[in-house]
């Protein structure tokens, strides 16, 4: 299993959240990627998000989306979970990705729940208004993906990818994969809070190490 977070797209040029890249015009983006933050204001919200995947498409995969989607090929148990919503890896060419975070390039109805691909119209057919579909802090992540990677923690090696280990549900997987006698590489620019406790440690871009590993 291969769990990736945003430093790996931050790679490809993606500001990540909490990176001093990720902020947009005066506002946090903590502060727009909330239900809180759509209900009072939609419009913003949106607009936000419309310049969000103009940055995505214009980025490109890079080296270490590649090596994984090679790995894909090698290997025949094997499942990447991503905290990303950009797509990278399945424009690399991997196909078995589970996105607990959901997808950037989906627009939903908040009313009826009708999913379809991002349209310039703020609202859908039945009235209520379309948001992005991806998973906003303070709200659950999607229990099929969630149970999907759950499942896929059961493996021999997981390979953590680009991803600060701080946020939950999604950290969770790491304890859970060494409860079941897994071997954890960890690949980051940084430290992380995980760093001590897994097997191997390698640090630098994804980039360059993730193509070495292979």
């Amino acid at each position: 299993m291969v769990l990736t977070g945003a430093g790996i797209s931050a790679e490809s040029g993606i500001p990540t959240f909490r990176g001093a890249g990720g902020l947009w015009r005066n506002f946090r983006p903590e502060e727009l990627a909330t239900p809180e933050a759509f209900a009072r204001d939609p419009k913003l919200v949106r607009e936000w998000y419309q310049w969000r995947r103009g940055v995505v498409r214009e980025a490109q995969p890079n080296a270490g989306h590649v090596a994984l989607a090679e790995l894909e090929r090698r290997v025949p148990e094997y499942l990447l979970v991503t905290q990303n919503v950009d797509n990278l890896h399945e424009r690399a060419g991997s196909s078995k990705v589970t996105h607990l975070h959901g997808s950037i390039f989906i627009d939903r109805c908040i009313e009826c729940g009708r999913e379809m691909s991002p349209v310039p119209e703020e609202h859908c057919a039945c009235g209520g208004w379309l948001r992005p579909g991806v998973v906003w802090f303070g709200e659950p992540l999607p229990e099929a993906a969630w149970q999907e990677a759950a499942a896929a923690a059961q493996c021999e090696v997981l390979l953590v990818v680009g991803t600060s280990a701080l946020v939950y549900p999604a950290a969770a997987l790491i304890p859970q994969a060494q409860a079941c006698g897994a071997k954890v590489i960890e690949v980051n620019l940084e430290e992380t809070r995980v760093s001590d406790a897994v097997d191997v440690s390698l640090r630098g871009p994804s980039a360059r190490i993730l193509p070495e590993l292979l």
